[in-house]
């Protein structure tokens, strides 16, 4: 029989699965139909989607710390505060909404997750795929570089909206005592951000490594 753990892991992942394909088809069937003029309201049209997936993911850290699913707790802590945190920024700050940037982290944030989601899926199955793991292990980290720098690019182009130019002017500086200067405080997310990247990389290498010996192991013992 089923237990519960497992189809609560196999739920989750298939919702996560589908919430992200939806957001990737709907991405690109607008630029197709709409060529560069969708760009601008690509968070209007998959925002709520996506707050919504990148809320959920949170419960990744509990199903890690609870032994459900099978992986290193410090790097997907950091996926899921550093887009979490990019996320609100975005939601708070209206001005940077229809930035094409936007766009491209949205999907390179998708591609990531379809890129991850299905082999979860097959592991929750017990019926892993080679293909499928080389994948997850080899071409999300270059892709997840890449998420990292459109992030870093993103909070540089926001920095304007959040300048102060009247007590609590920008819906963001509501959010925080007037003597904080909310622009520095995003200059210095930067280098954090590119730290906590690296060390997310680092330790993305060494999973990658053990998975690969741990799947060559097995099909040389078949």
């Amino acid at each position: 029989m089923l237990s519960f753990r497992l189809t609560y892991i196999f739920s989750y992942n298939l919702f996560q699965f589908c919430g992200h394909t939806w957001i990737l088809a709907n991405t690109m069937a607008r630029f197709l139909t709409f060529g560069q003029d969708a760009l601008a309201d690509t968070f209007y049209s998959v925002g709520f989607v996506m707050s919504l997936c990148q809320l959920l993911s949170i419960l990744e850290l509990f199903h890690i710390a609870d032994g459900i699913e099978k992986a290193r707790l410090l790097p997907r802590f950091v996926q899921v505060m550093e887009k979490n945190l990019l996320l609100t920024m975005v939601i708070m700050l209206e001005e940077i909404q229809s930035k094409p940037v936007v766009c491209a982290q949205f999907f390179l944030w998708n591609i990531l997750d379809l890129l991850r989601y299905p082999h979860e899926l097959l592991c929750v199955l017990d019926t892993p795929s080679t293909t499928m793991l080389w994948t997850r292990y080899t071409l999300w980290i270059p892709l997840y570089i890449l998420s990292v720098a459109t992030e870093g690019v993103t909070i540089y182009q926001a920095l304007p909206y959040v300048e102060p130019t009247a007590p609590n002017s920008s819906p963001l500086n509501s959010t925080v005592p007037a003597h904080v200067y909310l622009p520095v405080i995003l200059m210095l997310y930067l280098p954090v951000l590119a730290l906590g990247a690296s060390v997310t990389v680092w330790q993305l290498l060494k999973e990658r490594q053990h998975h690969l010996e741990k799947w060559n192991k097995k099909m040389k013992k078949k």
